[in-house]
């Protein structure tokens, strides 16, 4: 195939992902009601425990409804499109796949699936929640009235699932590295402690409020997976010799 048939190829690649995109968008924006339960639990959970947290949110403009209606389908658009993307891309990249870097393309796609998951839940079921407790216990040590927002709560909804999910997708990029020889797991162990301190800076960056809980909370996960990446990527490391 050509050059110009490579693009064609792209094309309808991105048209199916977009479709998909869009079918799931409709389809959120059509049952808005059971989307917002379902991303108000955080804020319900930690409610139960805190009786004096209200969890009525509010809008303060006319136009501040179509942010959190946005920020809503985007968020259950991403997350619920992605195993479609993961297999068009995948469909798109295959027949320039030899055989040996197609049983590293497969397992490396649902390997990232399934990071993803597991950071998206990471930040719905734990660090959106502990994230409500901190900010509602200073604004309670502060003596404020707390009174948040739709659209505020739903960016930091948004801003904490996906990151974390982006962010459960390290260790995958640190195993595919070392596959392809960009770097050796002897690196990796050398500045164990250098990483330790960039993800802790990076986990101070991202999260919204500057206690060390959330930023502890943020920043384990990644410290688990950066070790688990080089547990992987040694014992890939010891079985290519055996492969070739």
């Amino acid at each position: 195939m050509g050059f110009l048939g490579h693009l064609e190829e792209l094309r309808w690649t991105l048209i199916k992902c977009a479709v998909v995109f869009g079918i799931i968008v409709t389809i959120i924006a059509y049952n808005l009601d059971e989307a917002s339960h379902l991303l108000n639990a955080p804020l319900e959970r930690v409610q139960t425990e805190y009786p004096k947290l209200k969890n009525d949110l509010i809008t303060n403009s006319p136009m501040s409804v179509f942010s959190v209606i946005i920020d809503m389908c985007i968020m259950g658009g991403v997350i619920l499109s992605l195993p479609f993307w993961l297999f068009f891309v995948g469909q798109f990249v295959a027949p320039a796949l030899t055989k040996k870097e197609m049983k590293v393309i497969v397992p490396a796609g649902l390997t990232a699936l399934v990071l993803f998951g597991c950071g998206a839940a990471f930040g719905y079921f734990v660090l959106t929640p502990s994230t409500i407790r901190v900010a509602f216990e200073l604004n309670q040590l502060l003596g404020y009235t707390v009174m948040w927002t739709a659209d505020k709560y739903y960016s930091l909804l948004l801003w904490m699932t996906l990151g974390m999910g982006a962010a459960f997708e390290f260790p995958l990029l640190v195993v595919l590295a070392v596959y392809m020889g960009l770097i050796e797991v002897a690196t990796l162990r050398k500045y164990r402690r250098h990483a330790i301190v960039v993800i802790f800076i990076i986990a101070a960056m991202i999260t919204p409020t500057p206690d060390p809980i959330n930023q502890s909370l943020f920043a384990l996960p990644l410290i688990l997976l950066y070790e688990l990446a080089i547990w992987v990527s040694a014992f890939i490391g010891r079985r290519k010799p055996k492969e070739i």
